[in-house]
């Protein structure tokens, strides 16, 4: 599905397609996340939707996508991470996303929505070893709400560039979140640089 498609879904069926985009996504929408979350946010921008149902409801569809996958692992269990491992490259993803959880624990649920694929194999890991529903949901709501926040914000500021912008994150991750700290830092030592000469 590009993006095109997924626009005349929004335009067909409203916030009900934007749901649906993302709660499918655990099953391998053909359209990454951050491009569907950015797309919400795009047609508020142009007022085809209204901005916080629309956003409440690309929220929901993530958290739910996730939580499906969550419940798999939990009361499945294993039979769905061996079919997992069968995919072609997924064997990489799951053994970064297990190295995750040894080393940052329950914490790794929020690292994880930075990195794409992973952040749908982990809700796996973490129902296949058992971690409560409860922990699961304060780990993975609330980041999931800052970064369903994020990228339908930035999908209102970039506009008709959201394919473009959404496939860079996809594709790149967390080496993006370099992009704006080296922004703010490049910003503060200008304005140090500025207030010093003024005075």
């Amino acid at each position: 599905m590009s993006y095109e498609n997924l626009l005349s879904l929004i335009q067909q069926f409203g916030y009900a397609a934007l749901f649906f985009s993302l709660w499918l996504g655990i099953v391998g929408m053909p359209i990454p996340d951050e491009v569907v979350v950015m797309t919400g946010g795009a047609v508020t921008s142009s007022h085809l939707l209204e901005p916080v149902p629309a956003f409440l409801l690309t929220y929901l569809g993530v958290i739910s996508g996730l939580s499906l996958g969550y419940f798999l692992g939990r009361y499945v269990g294993t039979p769905i991470m061996d079919k997992l491992r069968k995919k072609r490259k997924m064997e990489t993803y799951i053994a970064f996303s297990e190295k995750l959880v040894v080393k940052y624990g329950s914490f790794a649920l929020c690292i994880s929505y930075f990195f794409p694929i992973v952040r749908h194999v982990m809700p796996y890991l973490v129902g296949i070893n058992k971690m409560t529903f409860r922990r699961y949901a304060l780990y993975s709501y609330t980041t999931g709400f800052v970064w369903t926040l994020v990228f339908f914000i930035v999908g209102r500021f970039v506009g008709n560039h959201v394919q473009e912008v959404g496939t860079m994150v996809h594709d790149y991750g967390l080496m993006l979140l370099w992009v704006p700290v080296v922004i703010a830092i490049g910003y503060g030592c200008y304005y140090y640089v500025r207030t010093r000469n003024v005075l």
